[in-house]
């Protein structure tokens, strides 16, 4: 017989571990930002997100649209440069990298380091308070790699460490108050890590990552003591009743009928369901509000053939009492989800006006591209959402309807079947060739490109029989099993873990979403590019939405490279300003009403951080972390830097410890970093040398890879070649460099070239993507050749199946050239004073050989000393054997230092007839600054 226990409203799951609220006491007297969620911050941004209601909305407006080009650092600081003060004092380091969003407090900024460490520092100077760093040694336990925020109350500084610690620290020394490895009667609470912890009411609010089974918890910020904990998954027989008066049994959302011997399914102790962002709270109602993630469990993430029903809590927001961790309600986005499509966003609350009613809000969202705005108090709709039915395969047992607000969403939720050879990037949902079954053919419309079209007896046929529903598109909530399907938005795009804004002056919250499409198959594992496409573009943008009616009132998107949903949060203040960063290390300023950009600061590293606003002494700062994170593209430039920016501010960018700076460029803005390396998924195998030169060999494997998902056939000890090959690295090789004008073989390899019995029994092709340059489609033997005329990077996929994926990289090596600067000096002083008023253009020329032509596809570009990036032309013509091109100063004067001698290296690429030829030339030229 199943025992079911009942949870009420007035018990949280977890009992067990619960304190007396009584015990609770708050060791300081309420502000308004303690009393109300929707406060605006102000002097303080006491918590990530601002206030409890993660509106990251400032109200001061001392930094306005008409000052905001004297905008500039007060001060920069390195964090991992500076010697550790406590609890041993030590010297600091060159590490990089975090994705922490500072808070301020009283004057003083707090965030994590690179190396897992505290800070302070004043928040008007950047000098340094105390910089706390754990050590095995000193503590008795290590810091943790990636933090995301601390949180300051009752006097302390609460962070997380090592063995799923939480830690408080004195606010005013870093020293070490408790430390605390809470569990619910010895069971884990899951994985204590990532999360921006949450001060409020004498709770420190800790949200865990990356566990088989994770929970929310609150511990009392005295003493470190747990007080409650919720969970993301539970057993047969645990009841719930909601705030509605509706009970149900959470632990049958995980089957719909027991094992033998009346066994229970056992996947919610492997759930994963973590609560992986820090929650928001309303301090009226007593409620907190946290965002439940995907499913993993019983398999992976994409395979829900083992766990029957909606698998609650996953895929939900759940509101529970503050105090006690009692459940009040919850709303789920994704039933029993198979796609890792959890929408952990960070809640945002707002008080607004719908259909001509005041409502407490929350909005609730989403890698879907799309917010559910539901009554807070309830988690009842306020503009409507309605299931609608969807495509199922029923070996994935999954819902035959799924969640959708009768809003549109602000991403598109469907693939875009381009045409190849049209527009390069095109469309940000563009889906790459064979996916979904659609191959390329000639398109007599449009001569020269390849049109995509459903083809049947497609690599998808073998689904057919277990489909139910509409017909499968590469839209949201489409099925897979096997075999690979494409869909849009994917795991890695929508919103992700940045946080909303919201202003209560034009009544628009902003989303910063990434772009890219998504391939989900049963044995592809999640994780930070698991699903991406090979090939496909990583893009983003940010959109501004009606918080009263869910509609897009503008939208931004941006190229490849600017994906800035990935911690990138942005903040919106009282003077109608929006900041956010973005991977190339740019701050950006725009007129919050318009989405137009007014005001942009080189912050010298990628940024996976929020900006924030506070006041000092009557001055209004802005400041963020420029750290870099690793996803979506992996190969970043990691920073140390926390940057604060004042009206007026003009101090220099310096390098190492503030005990001897040391002056970089002279400019205020730091270098640019690298340009991103993985804008496309790459693609890297490399055969040996038994293959031919310059040639490919398609779906085929001289040694197995083994399959992962359950059931499948254990891999043989020595595992020899694959013939028609679905493996990603199958095109051998899958990475093949080669300079301008290489021809490069592309042979299905049969017989003839393996040996018999060896080669391969299907048809393959090499379909490029997405120029269209050629789609050959051979059978075993066959063979296709290609001449490639232009540099660049060319992907191409197989039609059997889509996964096996390759790229050529192709190559032009620069010939010398005689390059000038006009009046062979380059004056980079401000007309204002700051970095915005470096203006006017700095002229180049180069001698041309006769009869070469510019090619006009690729631009003109100039690197500076102090950076590897090179910026293009904003004007380039050729007359007479010279080309003459046109560059801005403000993209020299933070990458190169003042004197004489300085180098700057110009590159243009021609036609020589059909061949193309790369000139490059480098001009010493005296800076002035």
């Amino acid at each position: 017989m199943k025992i079911k226990l009942v949870i009420s409203s007035l018990f949280a799951a977890g009992a067990a571990a619960m304190v007396s609220p009584m015990a609770i006491v708050a060791a300081q007297t309420p502000t308004a930002l303690d009393k109300n969620c929707c406060i605006p911050t102000g002097v303080d941004w006491p918590k990530n997100g601002g206030n409890y209601g993660n509106q990251s909305y400032s109200e001061l407006s001392q930094v306005s649209k008409t000052n905001i080009k004297s905008l500039g650092p007060a001060w920069v600081l390195h964090a991992s440069a500076e010697p550790v003060t406590t609890p041993v004092a030590g010297p600091g380091n060159a590490d990089g990298g975090q994705q922490t969003t500072p808070i301020a407090v009283d004057g003083v900024l707090y965030f994590d380091t690179p190396t897992g460490g505290v800070m302070a520092v004043n928040g008007a100077t950047g000098a340094v308070k105390w910089k706390w760093q754990p050590s095995q040694a000193a503590n008795g336990y290590a810091p943790v790699g990636t933090r995301r925020g601390v949180a300051v109350g009752d006097g302390k500084v609460f962070t997380l460490a090592g063995g799923n610690r939480v830690v408080a620290l004195d606010k005013e020394t870093g020293k070490e108050v408790w430390a605390v490895q809470p569990t619910n009667n010895g069971e884990t609470l899951g994985t204590t890590a990532k999360v921006a912890t949450i001060y409020y009411n004498g709770m420190v609010y800790v949200g865990t990552n990356d566990s088989p089974r994770s929970a929310g918890y609150a511990v009392r910020s005295s003493d470190g003591k747990l007080m409650w904990s919720f969970y993301g998954a539970y057993p047969h027989g645990t009841m719930f009743t909601d705030v509605n008066g509706k009970t149900f049994d959470a632990g049958d959302t995980w089957t719909s009928k027991d094992a033998p011997n009346d066994t229970p399914n056992e996947c919610y102790k492997t759930s994963g369901t973590a609560p992986w962002i820090h929650p928001a709270i309303d301090p009226e109602l007593n409620l907190v509000y946290w965002t439940y993630g995907n499913v993993r469990t019983c398999a992976n993430s994409q395979d829900g053939s083992q766990r029957p029903g909606d698998n609650l809590f996953g895929n939900s927001v759940v509101a529970l009492d503050a105090t006690t961790g009692a459940y009040k309600w919850h709303f789920q986005s994704v039933h029993h989800d198979t796609w890792d499509m959890d929408n952990v966003h960070a809640p945002l609350l707002a008080d607004v006006t719908i259909a001509g009613q005041r409502k407490k809000a929350i909005y609730y969202g989403s890698k879907q591209g799309r917010t559910f705005i539901l009554d807070r108090t309830n988690g009842k709709p306020l503009l409507g959402i309605e299931e609608r039915p969807v495509p199922t395969d029923t070996r994935q047992l999954q819902s035959p309807t799924q969640p959708y607000p009768k809003q549109p969403p602000w991403l598109p939720d469907c693939l875009s079947y381009q045409n190849l050879g049209s527009a390069i990037p095109g469309d940000h949902n563009r889906a790459p060739p064979n996916y979904n079954g659609y191959q390329a053919e000639p398109d007599p419309a449009h001569p020269g490109q390849l049109k995509l079209v459903l083809r049947p007896g497609n690599y998808l046929e073998a689904d057919k029989p277990f489909l139910r529903g509409p017909e499968r598109k590469g839209c949201l909530n489409d099925p897979h099993w096997a075999q690979p399907v494409l869909s849009t938005p994917s795991q890695n795009g929508g919103a992700d873990w940045s946080n909303y804004a919201y202003s209560p002056k034009t009544n628009l919250y902003y989303v910063a979403y990434s772009t890219n499409v998504g391939a989900h198959a049963r044995d592809l594992f999640q994780g930070g590019n698991g699903l991406r496409a090979p090939g496909v573009y990583q893009t983003g943008g940010l959109a501004a939405i009606d918080a009263s009616t869910n509609l897009v009132k503008w939208r931004r998107d941006m190229g490849p490279g600017d994906d800035i949903a990935h911690g990138n949060s942005m903040l919106v203040t009282g003077s109608g300003l929006l900041f956010f960063s973005k991977p190339d290390g740019y701050l950006i300023a725009m007129d919050a009403a318009t989405g137009n950009e007014i005001w942009r600061f080189q912050t010298g590293a990628t940024s996976a951080s929020g900006a924030i606003a506070y006041e000092v002494n009557g001055e209004q700062y802005i400041a963020m972390a420029a750290m870099g994170g690793a996803q979506p593209y992996g190969e970043i430039t990691k920073g140390d830097m926390i940057w604060a920016f004042k009206v007026g501010g003009k101090a220099p960018y310096t390098s190492g410890p503030r005990s001897a700076p040391v002056v970089v460029s002279g400019s205020t803005e730091a270098p640019d970093p690298p340009a991103l390396v993985n804008l496309r998924r790459p693609v890297d195998n490399t055969p040996g040398d038994w293959l031919p030169p310059n040639t490919v060999y398609l779906a085929y494997q001289k040694t197995a890879t083994p399959q992962r998902f359950p059931g499948a056939p254990a891999a043989p000890a020595n595992p020899g070649p694959v013939r028609d090959s679905t493996a990603t690295a199958s095109m051998l090789p899958s990475r093949l460099t080669v300079p301008v004008g290489t021809e490069v073989t592309f042979t299905n390899p049969g017989d003839a070239q393996i040996g018999a019995g060896g080669g391969n029994l299907k048809e393959h092709c090499a379909t490029q993507f997405f120029e269209g340059k050629f789609n050959f489609r051979l059978r075993p033997g066959q063979s296709g050749k290609y001449t490639f005329n232009r540099e660049g990077e060319y992907y191409y996929n197989d039609c059997t199946d889509p996964r096996p994926t390759g790229k050529v990289i192709v190559t032009l090596a620069p010939q010398d050239a005689v390059v000038s600067i006009a009046g062979d000096a380059v004056d980079l002083r401000s007309s204002t004073g700051f970095h915005t008023g470096v203006t006017g253009q700095v002229t180049a020329t180069m001698t041309v050989p006769a009869g070469w032509t510019l090619d006009k596809d690729t631009p003109v570009t100039i690197v500076a000393p102090l950076s590897k990036l090179p910026f293009k032309a904003t004007r380039a013509t050729l007359a007479g054997g010279k080309l003459t091109a046109s560059f801005n100063k403000g993209d020299l004067d933070n990458n190169i230092v003042a004197g004489d001698g300085q180098p700057l290296v110009v590159s243009a690429n021609f036609f020589q007839g059909s061949v193309q030829k790369k000139l490059q030339g480098t001009a010493k030229v005296k800076v002035v600054k």
